[in-house]
């Protein structure tokens, strides 16, 4: 047998095949079109094949799990032991900063997904020792198995830990479901290194405070704002605006932005009894002994009451195991004044305090402990606007209890979508404005009727696949938002959004109401059906006859159940498959256009598929003919990839995002196109789907592959 020794020791493997050394072709080619975001979540890297979460948890013994997870709250560990006894401080912070990262703007973020175990959330300095949170509940998770899943499980130990320390939760939906990899299509920010502040390199902030969008967060690696004030720097009434708008930003007012900062801080303490320099690396970065755990103090005692998280240290009220009205007591009735945590973090601390008022130590109960504010609780007092609230909630304890629980089940569950996706015995039994509610839509009528009358009505087929589409193209699956059903294309503000062309709307919406009315069905299922009779036409005219799936039961939403400033973020500002954007933009109209699809839920392929597709049935927005590569507009060809990969052509540019395609042998125009046209074929991948859908062999497969990606999209909010 040889021996397979190297030369000088040499290792045989090639270094770096698996970490960032391998994203070689990005790294070379920077300005290339990075599909990743269409390709994440591959089925391959779920473990659970075949299997429905949602039905599986309707399985789980509710009440057996809560006893366990109550009694977990005060069965201590030596390993990572509990403030107090009680792990209720540290189970609510890791629902909230679960929750927390939700932003209105796109709808990522959030609880939803469990993605609170990856990087980079696991490793932010903002969620420093949640790691220690998620290993107290895994002999949980272990026990109960496929019927919880962890991000289910996060937020329900939030509820629970509440419900332990004496507060009525407003209650609890089961239904999100683990991914099994990063979500690398959410843009945390441009930064180069954590809690980088305002001015450096890739920062977030323009003008004289302007976030950038879609961020909510002040800084890379914080959920909300800096504790010790803008950019470390104390001044609450800075520090208000930032929480404002970082508040505003995850869709929450200022009553709400008020009762969560109270009702998180009755609780629980902030750690900074140390020096932050004895930690270990974050999760992502730790040593391989240290097993997924982060920022491990090898050098010192690191645990009780030497626990470094924040840097800032103490406990907000009195008793914090305990839900009172202590938070808005000791903030409203003492002065307070600067000082720093044994680490060095900038907090505030009360003058004069009685010692009755000062909390216990979290393992000697017979020392007493300065409670401390951050720089965004003096906001609470030192805003005006937020002061008032403050002062309210202290008087009236009960109305501080029922927005705070309405406004921590808002927090936990906004990215869940509409109450029909709710699971569980502890929904609450009414529709909240912010979950968009849609009544119920009558699913038992005559459905070749409806497409009978709407036959009937004279529309292009243009007019009812473009209406359609507009229509359904508002679903983003990261928050479960928008989409056909509902209809809400009627109705303010969609029904005035540049991206609907208003006019054609009103004329096709006119048609429709009039048949819905007639037949007693929905709007929303009409202007479905008017889509899908439109591809079964244009298929027709190209020699292929379909059906195009149809699933009835869609219902309308009214005015008064429409959120009109909640519903003005999904607006369209562009829309590659209809080659339209409202204006130009830093960011390329191609990576629009994949962050579109992503939102909702397309493949790459599917994608690819339905920007041909679209561009034969001629939907351009304004009947722009840019990338109608056909002579028969209305038919649904493979055209628009077959003369895209015509080499008999090449390709002009004429403006900013212009193209004229030019015969090569006459020198004349034949058509024009815009950047998401081309980069179907100038991109390797797209046009390796390109190339493949203009194969003379492949044309029944394209419409096939276009009606599928069709149904999935008018479906994906049912």
């Amino acid at each position: 047998m040889k021996n397979h020794t190297t030369h000088s020791g040499q290792c045989p493997v090639a270094h770096g095949a698996n970490s960032s050394a391998a994203q070689a072709a990005q790294a070379w080619w920077p300005e290339a079109l990075n599909l990743d975001i269409l390709h994440q979540h591959d089925r391959k890297t779920n473990p659970l094949h075949n299997f429905n979460y949602r039905e599986e948890v309707k399985k789980l013994d509710v009440a057996a799990l809560k006893k366990d997870l109550t009694e977990l709250m005060t069965h201590s560990q030596p390993w990572w032991p509990a403030d107090w006894g009680h792990y209720g401080g540290l189970m609510i912070r890791m629902a909230w900063h679960a929750a927390g990262t939700y932003r209105v703007a796109d709808g990522r973020g959030g609880a939803g997904t469990g993605n609170l175990r990856f990087a980079p959330l696991n490793s932010w300095p903002d969620n420093g020792n949640l790691d220690k949170g998620r290993r107290l509940l895994w002999p949980i998770k272990k026990k109960y198995g496929n019927q919880i899943s962890w991000a289910d499980l996060i937020v329900l130990a939030g509820n629970v830990a509440y419900e332990s320390m004496g507060f009525k939760t407003f209650g609890f939906s089961f239904g999100r479901e683990d991914i099994w990899h990063p979500e690398k299509d959410i843009f945390w920010g441009a930064e180069k290194q954590w809690l980088a502040p305002s001015g450096s390199e890739g920062s977030r902030y323009s003008g004289q405070r302007d976030l950038q969008n879609p961020l909510a967060a002040v800084m890379m690696g914080l959920i909300y704002v800096n504790p010790e004030g803008v950019d470390g720097k104390p001044d609450p009434l800075k520090t208000a605006q930032d929480v404002r708008v970082t508040f505003a930003r995850m869709a929450m007012n200022d009553e709400e932005t008020v009762a969560l900062t109270a009702g998180g801080h009755t609780v629980g303490k902030a750690h900074g009894n140390g020096s932050a320099a004895n930690l270990g690396a974050a999760p992502e970065g730790a040593e391989l002994e240290d097993q997924g755990l982060g920022w491990v103090n090898h050098n010192t005692r690191g645990i009780g009451r030497d626990t470094v998280t924040s840097g800032l240290e103490g406990a907000w009220t009195s008793n914090p195991t305990q839900w009172d009205n202590g938070y808005f007591k000791l903030l409203l009735n003492y002065d307070w004044e600067l000082s720093k945590s044994p680490a060095g973090a900038w907090q505030w601390i009360p003058k004069n305090i009685k010692p009755e008022d000062m909390p216990r130590d979290v393992e000697d109960p017979s020392i007493r402990c300065m409670p401390i504010m951050t720089d965004a609780d003096m906001a609470m007092k030192m805003d005006p606007d937020y002061l008032k609230i403050s002062q309210r909630f202290a008087a009236d304890q009960a109305y501080f209890e029922d927005v705070f629980a309405r406004a921590w089940f808002k927090l936990t569950h906004r990215d869940m979508g509409p109450t029909s996706r709710y699971i569980g015995p502890e929904v609450p039994n009414l529709d909240l404005i912010w979950q968009d509610p849609i009544p119920a839509g009558n699913a038992a009528y005559d459905v070749a009727a409806v497409k009978a009358k709407i036959a009937a009505a004279g529309l292009s087929i243009a007019e009812m696949v473009s209406t359609a589409w507009d229509s359904a193209r508002t679903y983003r699956g990261s928050d479960h938002r928008g989409g056909a059903n509902g209809a809400r294309i009627r109705l303010a503000p969609q029904k005035d959004w540049a991206g609907n062309e208003p006019e054609r709307l009103s004329k096709v919406l006119a048609v429709y109401e009039t048949i819905a009315a007639q037949m007693r069905v929905s709007v929303a299922d009409v202007i479905v059906l008017g889509g899908n009779l439109g591809l079964e036409q244009a298929a027709h005219a190209a020699g292929m006859t379909i059906t195009v799936p149809f699933v009835p039961g869609r219902g309308d939403a009214t005015q008064a159940q429409t959120d009109v400033a909640s519903f003005e973020v999904l607006e369209p500002l562009a829309d590659g498959f209809r080659n339209w954007q409202k204006e130009h933009y830093v960011v390329k109209p191609e990576e629009l256009l994949l962050d579109r699809a992503q939102l909702m839920g397309l493949s790459a392929l599917e994608m690819t598929a339905l920007v041909g597709g679209m561009r034969v049935l001629g939907t351009n927005h304004g009947g722009t003919a840019h990338g109608a590569f056909t002579q028969r507009v209305g038919v649904l060809s493979n055209d628009f990839f077959v003369n895209l990969t015509d080499m008999s052509y090449s390709w002009k540019p004429t403006g900013r995002n212009s193209y004229d395609i030019v015969d090569r042998v006459s020198g004349k125009t034949r058509w024009t196109a815009t950047r998401v046209d081309l980069v179907f074929g100038s991109n390797s991948v797209l046009r390796a789907y390109a190339e493949h859908y203009a194969q003379d062999d492949n044309r029944e497969k394209f419409v096939q592959d276009f009606v599928a990606a069709w149904a999935r999209v008018m479906n994906a909010d049912r």
